[in-house]
């Protein structure tokens, strides 16, 4: 197999294939994998839908509707309505970053995370509701302007100062969270501040059961929301703290070998004890700390580079910041602390027999991982990777290798961006042709599972180009390298 196939130098894919028909042995394939994880998936959202039903029920229970009599109190009941179910939300948002198993097998580490970032916003307009309402409502009541009403529930109320406290670091935790914001952080310092949602959590807890008539001592409510404000603070504790320093401790990852692969790549190689009892699979990923000097404050997400070992795992490495620019220079030794593994970028994920690998840049590291350890059968997976140049196509002696070695086509696109106006995760002369997508790449792409791993707006062009192609939603599979 040359270096640069046909597909780079004339701007068209293979010969096409004709598209077979799916077999008894691929439906099967899909009712053991994709079936329990969409009720797994179903389950999970049917538990959130229901705590807040059981929300609304309990307030209704409480005589909640007899609020509405009067126009202050029609305020404060939807101020009440609107603080009960953001405050549900809010714990759930923490449930969905607490790397609880059972999310993790049906969506995902990265899609709960995509899924905890996008209810940001309706949580915090939910609580500045609650805030707002209650405000109206009790200056209405009192018959004073809402400025006096403030500063009267700010010194009369119990806990109403450090509610108050809670409320101003969940705004914190949610203006950091704006795109536009965001970029000018380090990662560490936003994650850094992303646990002040915690505090405010725990600040403004203490002002619902000591203002509100419905978390009275012996009420339903009471131990309804003790229960889940529990529960979510042993998932944190165990699944954030707990299992990843026992894991730490266990296996005694220690860095074995530093490889460089190109300029500012590395492969860091790590050896430990019964690294097989972690179950990892080729595509996932850990969340690393280095305990070296420069280092050890830095969590990094890296995917897996090589398949992993009973002995060892390796990850491959681009200096893209200031949390990975003296990553090259780690001492042999160094202790490594683990979190995970995570994702369902794996062999697992599959609801068919074939499958598509699309890969930019850095983005091989987990498609060499789900080569080396997926069970692929000769002509089973097809691999496309795009770099900007020769140069830019890291690991790719061994990719080639692989591939070659369990028949597996390998289709290589190098080039400079397209122009802007011209949206299309190929280079520019291809996007030029117009030819070129994935369905003439991979002529039966629809009937395949498509493995997607690279930047966020490169990894969202080949997802469109892929229902293009009619690759049904459940079959695409993606990673994106940013945050």
């Amino acid at each position: 197999m040359s270096r640069i196939d046909t597909a780079r130098s004339e701007g068209r894919g293979p010969a096409p294939r004709v598209p077979q028909r799916e077999s008894k042995r691929e439906r099967d394939l899909e009712q053991r994998r994709y079936l329990p994880r969409m009720r797994l998936a179903d389950s999970l959202a049917s538990l959130v839908w229901l705590s807040v039903s059981l929300v609304l029920a309990l307030f209704l229970a409480d005589a909640g509707l007899a609020d509405f009599r009067t126009v202050a109190g029609s305020f404060t009941g939807l101020g009440i309505i609107a603080g009960l179910v953001g405050t549900d939300l809010l714990l759930i948002q923490l449930l969905l970053a607490a790397r609880v198993p059972a999310i993790d097998r049906a969506f995902g580490h990265d899609r709960a995370l995509a899924t905890h970032q996008r209810m940001s916003k309706p949580v915090f307009y939910l609580i500045t509701a609650h805030v707002v309402f209650l405000w109206l409502g009790y200056a209405a009541t009192a018959h004073v302007n809402v400025i006096a009403e403030v500063n009267t529930m700010f010194e009369t109320l119990p806990d109403m100062k450090i509610a108050y406290l809670g409320y101003a670091l969940l705004t914190a935790v949610v203006v950091t969270s704006l795109v536009i914001v965001r970029r000018k952080f380090a990662y560490e310092a936003w994650h850094l501040v992303h646990f002040l949602a915690y505090a405010a959590v725990l600040v403004a807890l203490p002002h619902q059961f000591s203002t509100s008539q419905l978390f009275a001592a012996g009420t339903w409510a009471r131990y309804y929301w003790l229960l889940l404000y529990s529960g979510v603070a042993v998932a944190l504790v165990v699944y954030r703290f707990i299992i990843p320093i026992v894991r730490t401790v266990r296996h005694d990852l220690r860095v074995s070998n530093v490889r460089v692969e190109a300029s500012g790549v590395y492969s860091i190689e790590m050896t430990g004890r019964s690294l097989d009892d972690l179950r990892a699979r080729g595509g996932q990923y850990f969340i690393w700390r280095f305990w070296a000097r420069g280092l050890w404050w830095h969590a990094h997400p890296f995917s897996l580079s090589a398949a992993p070992g009973a002995t060892s795992l390796r990850i491959t490495v681009r200096e893209l910041g200031n949390g990975t620019h003296s990553i090259g220079a780690i001492p042999i030794g160094t202790p490594v602390s683990i979190e995970g593994p995570y994702g369902l970028f794996t062999d697992r994920a599959r609801t068919t027999r074939r499958a598509v690998a699309v890969a930019a840049g850095i983005g091989i590291t987990p498609i060499l991982s789900l080569l080396g350890h997926g069970d692929f059968a000769p002509g089973e997976m097809t691999v496309i990777v795009r770099a900007p140049d020769e140069h830019s196509l890291f690991l790719f002696e061994e990719l080639r290798d692989l591939c070659a070695v369990r028949s597996i086509p390998l289709h290589v696109f190098t080039g400079p961006r397209p122009a802007r106006g011209r949206d299309s995760w190929l280079p520019a002369r291809e996007a030029a042709h117009g030819n070129v997508s994935l369905a003439t790449i991979v002529p039966d792409v629809r009937s395949a599972d498509l493995f997607v791993c690279g930047p966020r707006r490169w990894t969202d062009l080949v997802i469109n180009d892929a229902k293009r192609a009619g690759i049904p939603k459940f079959r695409i599979h993606y990673e994106r390298f940013n945050w």
